[in-house]
């Protein structure tokens, strides 16, 4: 793709050379892609979702749902390079890396306004970060894993835990972010939509850190019913059953053809599917293996995306008898793969030996967990002194994930697999809507439950350090060895010894098995005849404005 320079840019880029002439330029970005800011967006479009979201604040929510919406809302000082992968400019048109790892400098884009108008500068900036790393103890209870502390670990009230410092305004224009210790994928963590710029003006209006608005079985707050960023479309209104953007009239960017955009939830994919062969909608996402045979005769396109998730069987180590190591080796054992994966998921979809997909590095080719043997562990189950304990399986209902497009099918085959080696399975179903996620991730008595990751970022570091970096409610483990090996490793430079730290917990997480990873899914989208280009991403950085449609037929 050819790739031009703002003059502006340069001169920005120039400035923050000058500035910082004795730091270690960081990995290099690509110069931003140039905008026709002249055209004017005249298409709707209309695209259906598997389930609505839950909050549209990504510093608080991380259901792909949610962050679908907010990535069109708001914008990060870095994005994905949708060739590359890597970090490329955004907000921030330029960065340095300090030589000793602790410190990136940020020259910002100029000009900029926040859809309410106020100015983008690097006191928002600062304003973001702050927020993010003030979050209290009592609001982070009511989260399982935020973003910010997924990546950084800790917040303001622990700041001798926390990998983040500070991030301080240089001038209107320039920002610096400082790390009390050298973090690898920190450029890539901030292309995650949690990482996204609010405007502070909005954050403020909104009491965004007071969640006292229903949604989705769990709290929000009024900023999270109207995020306000500085991203391709505006929030214009959620109501009961969709959620309207509009096209930004003073984008920076591309704005593309697309001036009114709206996101419908369909929970069920035969509803989806319908909708689409009706001309309702104009794509919708979560193909499922049921959907296929009827997009291809109808000549509907299909878009696959690389596989980036891995869907797994949980354990609640809160459960004693989960705790014994030998009775997780078991489970994981008792899992056919294969019988799960091949009715139910979209072709391609591989088998997972790990938590880390094929295409990070830290991959393991060797895998580490054990391999279907219901005979092997049936015995493990009677050594380990197994006597037919209750356990209940949480299970979403009325919902398509993208790991995940058949909730209930998959349930069923890997209950009636457990049931077959001796375990006694209280099935536990739960409406998506009635905050599955927050109960399944939250401390609780249940024993199993179903679940996936989909990676917001390109390294190893956002599978393994968000699941299994600390302590939390979904596994109920603790094992400071584990702990301490993934926090040495997120911090090594790039390179074979970071690569061998990776390979290593993979390892070491197949021989404990805190969980059981079961596959990495494909994902797909389906979009309608009048749909020239999807702009797939691997880890769902696609914006609305990079979508391409076919010109109308001339009429006659």
């Amino acid at each position: 793709m050819a790739r031009s320079i703002r003059r502006r840019d340069l001169l920005q880029a120039a400035a923050v050379a000058t500035l910082l002439s004795g730091c270690t330029p960081g990995p290099g970005p690509k110069p931003t892609p140039s905008a026709d800011s002249t055209a004017t967006p005249t298409e709707s479009f209309v695209f259906a979702t598997p389930a609505a979201p839950i909050g549209l604040d990504p510093a608080i929510v991380t259901d792909i749902d949610s962050l679908r919406v907010t990535r069109q809302v708001l914008e990060g000082l870095v994005a994905t390079d949708p060739e590359t992968g890597a970090p490329a400019p955004a907000l921030a048109t330029q960065w340095l890396q300090s030589a000793d790892q602790l410190s990136y400098t940020f020259a910002l884009r100029q000009n900029v306004r926040f859809h309410d108008g106020t100015p983008f500068t690097a006191a928002a900036v600062k304003a973001n970060f702050d927020r993010w790393f003030s979050f209290s103890p009592a609001f982070r209870a009511g989260h399982a894993t935020l973003p910010f502390t997924a990546v950084f670990k800790a917040h303001s009230d622990a700041p001798t835990l926390s990998v983040f410092k500070s991030c301080e305004a240089i001038g209107d224009y320039q920002v610096r972010i400082d790390l009390t210790q050298p973090l690898t994928g920190f450029l890539q963590a901030l292309t995650a939509p949690g990482f996204g710029i609010s405007s502070p003006a909005a954050l403020a209006a909104g009491a965004a850190d007071v969640e006292d608005q229903a949604s989705a079985g769990t709290r929000i707050s009024r900023y999270a019913l109207h995020p306000v960023g500085t991203g391709p479309f505006r929030f214009k209104e959620w109501t009961q059953d969709r959620i309207l953007l509009e096209a930004s009239p003073d984008y920076w960017g591309t704005r593309g053809q697309i001036s009114q955009l709206s996101f419908v939830a369909f929970d069920q994919a035969q509803s989806r599917l319908q909708a689409l062969l009706e001309g309702r909608i104009d794509g919708y996402d979560a193909v499922t293996i049921d959907n296929i045979e009827t997009l291809v005769r109808k000549g509907l396109q299909v878009v696959r995306r690389d596989p980036f998730s891995v869907v797994y069987l949980g354990m609640n180590q809160a459960v004693p008898i989960l705790q014994n190591e030998k009775v997780r080796q078991a489970i994981s054992m008792a899992v056919n793969k294969d019988a799960i994966i091949r009715p139910l998921f979209l072709e391609d979809t591989k088998p997972a030996s790990q938590f880390v997909p094929p295409k990070l590095s830290g991959f393991n080719q060797a895998g580490g967990f054990p391999s279907y043997d219901p005979e092997k562990a049936k015995r493990y189950l009677a050594e380990a002194g197994y006597k037919g304990e209750e356990l209940k399986f949480c299970y979403p209902l009325n919902v398509t994930r993208l790991y995940l497009p058949s909730p209930e099918k998959v349930y069923a085959e890997l209950s009636a697999q457990l049931t077959r080696v001796g375990l006694n399975i209280r099935p536990v179903p739960i409406d998506w809507s009635d905050g599955y996620l927050q109960k399944v991730t939250a401390a609780g008595d249940h024993a199993f439950h179903l679940l996936g990751r989909y990676g917001t970022y390109s390294d190893p570091d956002d599978f393994l350090s968000s699941l299994f970096g600390a302590k939390n409610g979904e596994f109920g483990f603790f094992d400071a060895q584990l702990f301490s090996k993934i926090e040495r490793a997120r911090g090594l430079p790039d390179g074979a010894d970071r690569t061998q730290a990776y390979q290593s917990i993979n390892s070491q997480l197949g021989s404990t098995a805190p969980a059981v990873p079961i596959a990495f899914p494909i994902s797909a989208v389906a979009v309608s005849s009048r749909v020239e280009s999807y702009p797939t991403s691997p880890v769902l950085a696609e914006t609305f404005n990079r979508v391409a449609l076919k010109a109308a037929p001339a009429s006659s």
